[in-house]
């Protein structure tokens, strides 16, 4: 992916790429490069942020914020898609330089940012202590008269430029999605699934869906994704990672690979071992999809590049497993 202001003095603007129509997508740096994405919108002179990664990646929301002319002071918001970690980690923190700015969130989703505790405890339980304090630090409360909640067809305006909340449930009870009609384009956090640069090919992008743990439901997302495909949107703009295009196609790609999970899902037993098998179950089924896409990677780089997403995933898929079973 080019860096529009790669060759400038400021090193941070190497994360920044501007690609059109007022937004601007941020490389948080999170786990790698080019994994998970934070949005700049400007209109008129104000600006709102989609997405914020980790408390580590406020000062590269800042630098994009100050490369493209805009104040602190002009920031009106900072939007969270949902709550989980790698998506609104950050948003304490990056609340704190923007004195101006409301957090719009999902009404779901809103007093986990207000008060962070249960958050942490639960995002504890999927990646340990240990990660926890390592990739995510501590996290900022959001004073709550500073938060705004969404319910299905809220609508905000940035400077009149109109930003439609699309409850989206499916990948968590908490999320929405935001229609941007100046763009013609959804920031999907999630829930249009995951989308990286490494598996383009002459085809065009490569998605695979997420189940991550804990609150996956196939069918509430497969209504979700067709929801938002029902609008002919021109891109999706994914939180990992950034701007796709031709959009039926992803989305159709979308579908049948997460009937194609979950009918595997369920064939699998619980026992011991099923972690295991529902890792080596999704990796087949991603693997034939991306040689079937043209990605000529080795495997080996291929299991490298999905590993995280395979082994929470994997949990995921557990976690939904048992409570069908209970």
């Amino acid at each position: 992916m080019n860096r529009s202001n790669a060759a400038t003095a400021d090193p941070e603007s190497a994360f920044v790429e501007a690609i059109g129509n007022g937004i601007r997508v941020v490389d948080t740096g999170f786990h790698r490069p080019l994994f998970d994405a934070a949005y700049l919108i400007v209109e008129r002179g104000r600006a709102a942020f989609v997405d914020t990664g980790t408390n580590d990646a406020v000062p590269r929301l800042l630098a994009a914020l100050a490369g493209a002319g805009v104040g602190v002071d002009a920031v009106d918001y900072v939007i969270a898609t949902h709550v989980h970690l790698d998506h609104a980690g950050g948003a304490g923190l990056l609340m704190r330089h923007l004195p101006n700015a409301r957090l719009v969130v999902h009404r779901r989703g809103a007093r986990h940012l207000v008060d962070p505790r249960h958050l942490i405890r639960s995002a504890t339980g999927v990646y340990g202590e240990e990660e926890i304090a390592r990739s995510y630090g501590s996290l900022v409360p959001v004073p709550a008269e500073r938060v705004v909640t969404t319910g299905d067809n809220t609508t905000i305006e940035l400077a009149g430029r109109a930003l439609r909340f699309l409850d989206t449930p499916g990948h968590a009870m908490h999320h929405h999605c935001i229609w941007d009609e100046a763009s013609r384009a959804f920031f999907t956090g999630d829930t249009f699934g995951l989308s990286y640069r490494d598996f383009d090919t002459a085809l065009g992008a490569w998605v695979m869906p997420t189940t991550t743990p804990v609150q996956f439901q196939p069918a509430a997302l497969r209504r979700s994704i067709e929801r938002m495909l029902a609008f002919a949107p021109e891109h999706m703009h994914l939180t990992h990672y950034g701007r796709v295009g031709d959009v039926a196609r992803l989305g159709a790609l979308l579908l049948g690979q997460l009937d194609a999970v979950v009918a595997f899902a369920r064939t699998t037993m619980p026992g011991p071992d099923r972690h295991d098998v529902l890792v080596s179950g999704l990796e087949a089924i991603h693997l034939a999809s991306l040689r079937a896409h043209g990605v000529t990677l080795a495997d080996e780089r291929i299991r490298e590049l999905l590993a995280l997403d395979l082994e929470l995933n994997a949990q995921g898929l557990a976690i939904w497993l048992d409570r069908r079973t209970h």
